[in-house]
């Protein structure tokens, strides 16, 4: 006699994934509407500059428009960490739980720092500057976020991605990054000549050593 062993499906659960994606795309469909023009000069910046020539002024780096934009990004970018983790093993991509903590983190990270470099700013009375350079900063960010949203969905919902996929998309956006600062230095490049020790130690203190301590820490911790 054969002896059947039923084994109990495990089904993941999605649908906090899709409402989120949801989610996103209903907020940039709002903020399309109420900042239609706003929106098309924004959708051309991988085109054209004249976004930020437009809205360079920092009084803009708080507008409902950005603040609106910020939360996408956050979202975009959290899925993106979450599905990258579970590709080479670290987790799974429908754990909802790293998710948040991975949003958490996220927030914190990027408003502590931008306090902290306020802080430094006024210190240093570029304070100006500094926040004309991060409205510059957080504009490419966000529009990294909404170019990579489609593809976290594709990554999400199919498991047949190969690996060298998100490495792809990583290399990429670490070569947007770097572009983003050197478009942001030529955009500022007399103010930065003028202060140009305070831009090297606000490089290094909180541009580049914030991401080494990130990485190093990632690398050992699951090592």
């Amino acid at each position: 006699m054969i002896e059947t062993v039923l084994h109990p499906r495990i089904i993941e659960n999605k649908d906090w994934a899709t409402a989120l994606f949801v989610l996103s795309f209903a907020i940039i469909a709002i903020t399309k509407s109420v900042f239609e023009n706003r929106f098309g000069e924004f959708a051309n910046l991988i085109f054209s500059n004249k976004y930020i020539k437009i809205y360079r002024d920092s009084s803009h780096l708080m507008s409902s428009f950005t603040v609106a934009l910020f939360f996408v990004q956050i979202i975009s970018f959290a899925f993106f960490i979450l599905i990258a983790l579970s590709q080479f093993g670290y987790a799974s991509k429908t754990d909802w739980i790293l998710y948040i903590q991975i949003v958490t983190f996220l927030i914190f990270f990027i408003l502590s720092k931008y306090l902290i470099e306020k802080i430094i700013a006024t210190s240093f009375n570029i304070e100006e500057f500094m926040e004309q350079f991060n409205l510059q900063k957080v504009t490419y960010r966000t529009y990294i976020g909404l170019l990579i949203l489609p593809i976290n969905i594709i990554l999400f919902y199919y498991d047949t991605i190969s690996r060298n996929f998100p490495l792809a998309i990583i290399a990429t956006i670490l070569i947007a990054n770097v572009l983003t600062y050197l478009i942001s230095i030529k955009n500022y490049q007399n103010i930065i000549f003028g202060k140009l020790f305070y831009f090297i130690l606000y490089l290094c203190a909180f541009e580049i050593a914030p991401y080494y301590f990130m990485y190093y820490w990632f690398t050992k911790g699951v090592a």
